[in-house]
This record gives structure tokens, sequence and C-alpha cells, in this order.
């Protein structure tokens, strides 16, 4: 019986060339702006004991009542596929006391995660995420410095048509003062069991609701933004100052509460209209008191998380990426045995130097390595036959105009060409 072809699983966003080249640009800048802010490396479990998420995430959540993938261990542990970062990373920095080190903990993370969603363009059941948690500070500056390290990403991806929505959700004082008017708005509402249960746990979930009903339901419902302490009024009239001295836009959107429990205070959103129904392209806020929740000590916090996946999808509907990204500096045409066996020695010798090269494989003729050498997108070229082995000297070219830079075989002088033409 012939066996079918293997095919990924459903919703599984997985990349291959030339999109995979992209995406690893996209992650990369992303990684850099964080790196150039001081934030370091935490490299997290794929997988975590569920009550990390049940307790960090929230259980009135889409994200643990309805998507995680959560399973039984040999062990008969309850584990879950990690749906998002910063409850792992907080799980990481109590076990490691972190937090008892120097402040902030400025920490950097990117990969896989899993939510059991239905797939759809730009949602996807295995995504990919560049996230930084800043830990230790409740500081304006800290709020608007993870901002604008999205920002800067952002702009520096060539990204210009996305939106930055902000709101704060305040500390405890505001947000005990709101939910009694919002407990008491909701109870004239017509709900069904599953909802009303949900606002029981969480009432803000219901601003988060996308039904229709609801939305309209929630017109006329008390916003947060009304009923800031003093002190999170001050330190959100700080941040949208802070935000205008960097010159970074932005909108207040008193209805975002995002789709995460343990966000307080300052709460962000960025947009992109271009991308249809799901044009979230990352977003994050502060969450004060999360790391308490799951048995650390009451540590500020605030953070976000890009998605990998919908910045690539943006940066392609802006047409932004650069036409050719870290291509080969040279491609190697050998056409005859012994020419393959200097190729293949000059290019050891080469790659220990920093440069990108290739060389064409295989029995193939001038016509046939040339044509691997234009599709390598390399910047140059030689060609190496019995000649250029018998008289040392080769022609180094230009792919894109054929113009000779060189005629020298020698690998010193090879590199130092290349190393200044670049």
């Amino acid at each position: 019986m012939k066996l079918s072809k293997f095919q990924a699983p459903k919703g599984v966003s997985e990349y291959f060339p030339p999109d995979s080249i992209q995406f690893e640009y996209v992650r990369d800048v992303l990684l850099q702006n964080a790196k150039l802010a001081g934030y370091s490396l935490i490299e997290l479990p794929v997988f975590e004991d569920t009550e990390v998420f049940t307790r960090g995430v929230g259980e009135s959540t889409d994200v643990v009542s309805k998507e995680m993938y959560t399973f039984e261990d040999r062990g008969g542990r309850s584990i879950t596929l990690r749906p998002e970062g910063t409850a792992g990373v907080m799980r990481a920095v109590i076990e490691h006391n972190l937090d008892k080190g120097q402040l902030p903990v400025k920490l950097f993370y990117s990969g896989a995660f899993f939510r059991a969603e239905r797939p759809q363009a730009g949602r996807y059941r295995q995504f990919y995420q560049v996230g930084i948690e800043a830990i230790g500070y409740n500081d304006p500056e800290i709020d608007v410095e993870v901002i604008a390290v999205a920002d800067n990403a952002f702009k520096a991806l060539g990204l210009k048509q996305y939106t930055l929505n902000i709101t704060s959700l305040g500390d405890a004082k505001s947000r005990d003062a709101h939910r009694k008017d919002l407990v008491k708005f909701i109870s004239t509402l017509k709900l069904d069991e599953a909802t009303s249960e949900r606002a029981k746990l969480n009432p803000l979930r219901l601003f988060d609701d996308k039904r229709e009903e609801i939305r309209s339901s929630m017109q006329n419902a008390p916003v947060l933004l009304e009923y800031l302490s003093q002190d999170s009024s001050t330190h959100f009239g700080k941040v949208k100052a802070l935000l205008e001295s960097l010159k970074i836009n932005y909108q207040v959107n008193p209805r975002m509460v995002r789709g995460l429990d343990y966000y307080t205070g300052t709460t962000f959103e960025f947009d992109h209209p271009l991308l249809g129904a799901q044009s979230g392209i990352g977003g994050g806020g502060r969450y004060d008191g999360l790391m308490g929740s799951l048995g650390g000590a009451d540590v500020s916090g605030i953070g976000f998380g890009l998605g990998i996946d919908r910045v690539l999808m943006a940066c392609k509907a802006e047409s932004s990426l650069p036409s050719s990204i870290e291509p080969l500096d040279l491609f190697i045409a050998p056409i005859t045995d012994d020419a393959k066996s200097v190729s293949f020695k000059l290019l050891s010798e080469l790659r220990k130097s920093g440069i990108r090269c290739d060389m064409a494989y295989g029995d193939r003729g001038l016509k046939g390595a040339m044509k691997a050498a234009d599709k390598s997108g390399a910047i140059y070229a030689l060609v190496i036959g019995d000649d250029e082995i018998s008289s040392g000297k080769c022609e180094l070219k230009t792919m894109s105009t054929g113009q000779v830079i060189s005629s020298t075989l020698n690998t010193s002088d090879l590199i130092s060409k290349l190393g200044t033409t670049k």
C-alpha cells in the first residue's frame, strides 16, 4: 500500500527559503533593538507546569479556557505548551532569584508559541514571537523604553503604517473603584451563562469580546481611564509626555484591555491596517502583581510580545524588506575535475576569513555553473578551469554587470578584494 505524503499539522507557520531568509531578518532586527537597550537572552522551556499559565495568565481568558495545548505527561503531571512568554519568564525569575540581583532585570526571548485556535491568515496554532521583560521598577521611563524598543524595531524594518494604541489599566485602587460600577452596569445586561461566568472572573474581559451584540451592549460601560487614582493618572501622563518627547505617535484607546488578565497600568498595542482582521503586530504592558501571584516577591514589571509572523506580513504588505538580504559574497564556478578540488579548498579558506561563498557542485559545464551562480544571488563570481589553475589567474566579476574587478587566484588577494568591495 502506498503511503500518503506527510504534511505539517494544520495551523502551523513554518518557513523555508526564500521566506525563511526574510523571517530570520525580521526576527534578528527585532532582537537587535532589544540588545541595543541592554536586554539579555533568557532561553525558556517550550512547556511548563499548567498552573504557571492558569495562575499567571488568568482563568477568565480565552487563552486559558479555550486555547491551551494541555496534556498529562508520563509522570501524571499536567503540562502545557507555552501559549505566551511572560508567565514563563516570571517563573524563571522567581526560581533563579534573578530579582534579588541588580534591578531592573532586563530579558529578551524568542521562539515558538502554541494556541489551539481556528487557523486563518495571521492566526496560527504554532506561531513565533520576540518578547522583552523589564522587571523591578514602576518607572514611566521604563514603560516608554519598552514601547520604544518595539517602535524602533518597526522603523528599522521600514514600517510606516502601523498605529500605537495605549491606555492605563490603573493600580489596585483604580481598578477596585471601576470594578464596582462596571459590575453594576453588567448586571443590567442580558448575557448567556458562559459570558456571565466569564464576567464574574474578570468583568474587563467583556471589553475584549469580539461578538457584535456584546460590543454594542458595552458601548456605554464605564471605562477604567475615568477611575484612575492620582498616582496612576500622574504616571500615565508622564508616559504620554515621554512618548511625545521621543516623537512616538500614539492614540489613547480607553476600551483596550488586551487578552491576558495580568495587565495593570500602562498597556499598549501596535496595529497594522493592511493585515485585515488580525491586525495586531505586537503589544504588552505592565503586570504589577504577576510575580506575587506565582509565588514570588511583589515586584513590578513590564514587557511586550511581538508576532514575527505578523510583522513579516506587515513588511511584505508595505514592501519594506531589502531586495536582497545577506547575499553570498562569491560563487565559484569550477569547470573541470581539478578545478573542483582547487575551488573546494579555496571555499574553505575564504569562509575562515568571513567571506560568504559557495560553488557549483556536480558535473556542470560553464553554462550550468553560471546558471547556478545566477540563482545563488551572489554579488561576485569566479570561473576556474585548467587554464586558470596553470596561470594562477582568474577573473573576479560582478554578477549584475559582468565587470571584471580583479584577475588573480591568490587567496589573500581575493579576501582583500572582496573585503574592500563589500
